[in-house]
């Protein structure tokens, strides 16, 4: 992943996270991405989990496994992640919101343990699929990416 944060790909990123807030109801500033390898995002979820109610949750992404959702640690200086998504690196953001919206509902889909779905360093077209997000609307319904 490219760390230049005027890239297409970082663009990319921050318009993916918007679209899945969107998709989530909530407002993106509720979260913020990092560009260092591995990149990241981490999103306020505003919701508490009824197994875990004194505990703030999130929904984190990072580019080596993907989509997660975790509750602050005691402490809170931590997430401890709960489910992992699992599926694809960059799923269409419906679906992630299809998986925050079934852990909110007491289904817990996903995966306890992450599995890698690629190496941060990876040539694998990662970039030019966030650098297509750069070209998405929010707001105009359509949340897959447009095609270069």
């Amino acid at each position: 992943m490219l760390t230049d944060p005027h890239s297409a790909a970082a663009k990319g990123l921050a318009q993916y996270l918007r679209l899945v807030a969107r998709e989530l109801g909530l407002d993106a500033a509720q979260g913020y991405y990092e560009l260092d390898a591995p990149a990241g995002a981490y999103l306020d979820l505003q919701r508490r989990l009824a197994a875990f109610p004194t505990r703030n949750t999130a929904l984190v992404w990072d580019e080596e496994h993907g989509w997660a959702v975790g509750v602050d640690s005691h402490s809170g200086l931590s997430l401890v992640v709960l489910s992992h998504l699992g599926e694809r690196v960059l799923p269409p953001p419906e679906a992630v919101a299809a998986f925050v919206e079934a852990i909110f509902n007491g289904r817990w889909p996903g995966q306890a343990r992450p599995s890698r779905l690629r190496r941060a360093d990876a040539e694998d077209g990662l970039d030019a699929e966030l650098a297509a997000y750069a070209r998405v609307p929010v707001g105009h319904g359509r949340s897959e990416p447009v095609p270069a």
